[in-house]
C-alpha cells in the first residue's frame, strides 16, 4: 500500500523531471495540498448539518470534529470519499498551474539548480501557509472500515476496504497514465520533449502546451495521491507530504530518473522494502533500510532500474 502511494505521487515528480528537467521540492507540500483540500469536502459532505461548517472545512482543526465520529469510511460514506479524491485533484491541478504560471515559468531558462532551490523556497510557503490554516495538530480522519482476514500457511493478512480502494484507485491511474503514454498525440509529444526538447520544439510540438499537461497530469496525481495516503493510513498533519518526499524521491532515483515507470517500480520497491524492514529492525530505522536497498541497487545499476532519463 505505501509503494503505491509513493509510486502514484512518483509519477508527477518524474514528469517534471524528464520534461522541464529540475527537482521540484515542492512536490511534497502538493500531495498535503492536495490531502487538505480533498478531506475538507469529504468532512464537509459527511458532517454538513452534524458540525459546525467552518469546523469542517478546516478538517476539524483543535479537536473540533473527528473523522471517526462522523463515520467517514468507503463503505460509510461513499460519496464524500469521492468528492474528496475529485476535489484533491482538481485543487492541486490548480495549485500547480498557479505556481508554475507566476514562479517557475519567469525563470524556466534558467539553470536547474535556480529552479531547485526556488522549488525549496515554495515548498517553505506552502507547507507554514496550511500550518497557519489547518493547524499544526494531527488528527484522526477516518472511522474503521470493514476488514478481511486473509489465511496462509503461517499466520493471517487482515485486509480492509480502504486498502481495497488504494490498489483501486493507484492501479487504475497508473494503467490510464501507460495508455496514456503509449497511445495519445499528447503521450508522444510528452516522450518527444523528454528525449530532445529542442528537437521537439523544430517539429513543431507545441511544448508550452505540453508543459502545462505535465503540471495538469502530474498535479492531479500528485493530489490524489495525497488523499489516497491519508485515507489508508488514517491520520492528517501539515508536514505529511515533506515526510513522503524524501521517499518518493529514492523511488525514481531508483527507477531511473526520469521514467515515469521507473517511478512506479521503484515506488513499489521502496515501500515494501521500509514496510517489511521492521520485521527484522526497529521501526525507526525503515526508511534508513529503503535507503540502504536504494544505494545497494544503485552500486549495482548505476543508471537505476529503467536505465536512464525516458519518460516511458
Amino acid at each position: 500500500m505505501r509503494g503505491l502511494v509513493i509510486g502514484l505521487a512518483g509519477i508527477g515528480l518524474s514528469m517534471t523531471y524528464s520534461i522541464l528537467n529540475f527537482a521540484n521540492f515542492a512536490h511534497g507540500d502538493y500531495i498535503t495540498a492536495g490531502a487538505f483540500s480533498g478531506w475538507a469536502t469529504t468532512y464537509l459532505v459527511a458532517g454538513l448539518g452534524r458540525a459546525d461548517v467552518g469546523a469542517l472545512l478546516l478538517v476539524g482543526a483543535g479537536g473540533s470534529v473527528f473523522g471517526g465520529t462522523l463515520g467517514i469510511n468507503v463503505v460509510g460514506t461513499p460519496l464524500a470519499i469521492v468528492a474528496g479524491i475529485v476535489v484533491a485533484g482538481v485543487t492541486t491541478v490548480a495549485l500547480a498551474l498557479f505556481v508554475d504560471r507566476t514562479v517557475f515559468k519567469p525563470i524556466r531558462d534558467e539553470t536547474g539548480i535556480t529552479l531547485l532551490i526556488t522549488s525549496v523556497g515554495v515548498a517553505f510557503a506552502l507547507r507554514y501557509l496550511m500550518q497557519f490554516v489547518f493547524g499544526s495538530s494531527v488528527r484522526g480522519t477516518t472511522a474503521q472500515p470493514p476488514s478481511l482476514s486473509l489465511y496462509f500457511v503461517d499466520g493471517a493478512v487482515r485486509i480492509n476496504a480502504h486498502d481495497v480502494a488504494l490498489v483501486v484507485v493507484a492501479g487504475g491511474l497508473m494503467l490510464g497514465i501507460h495508455l496514456l503514454l503509449q497511445l495519445t498525440k499528447l503521450g508522444k509529444a510528452m516522450r518527444a520533449m523528454a528525449d530532445n526538447e529542442d528537437l521537439a520544439q523544430i517539429t513543431g510540438i507545441p511544448t508550452e502546451r505540453v508543459v502545462r499537461a505535465v503540471w495538469v497530469i502530474g498535479g492531479g496525481l500528485t493530489g490524489i495521491a495525497g488523499y489516497m495516503f491519508i485515507l489508508w493510513k488514517g491520520t492528517l498533519g501539515f508536514n505529511d507530504g515533506w515526510l513522503l518526499l524524501l521517499l518518493i524521491f529514492a523511488a525514481v532515483i531508483l527507477g531511473g530518473i526520469g521514467s515515469i515507470y521507473g517511478a512506479i517500480v521503484g515506488g513499489l520497491a521502496i515501500g515494501l522494502t521500509a514496510s517489511v524492514s521492521i520485521i527484522w529492525i526497529p521501526s525507526a530505522f525503515a526508511r534508513a533500510a529503503a535507503f540502504f536497498v536504494m544505494i545497494v541497487l544503485l552500486l549495482v545499476k548505476p543508471e537505476g532500474i529503467f536505465s536512464g532519463r525516458s519518460t516511458a
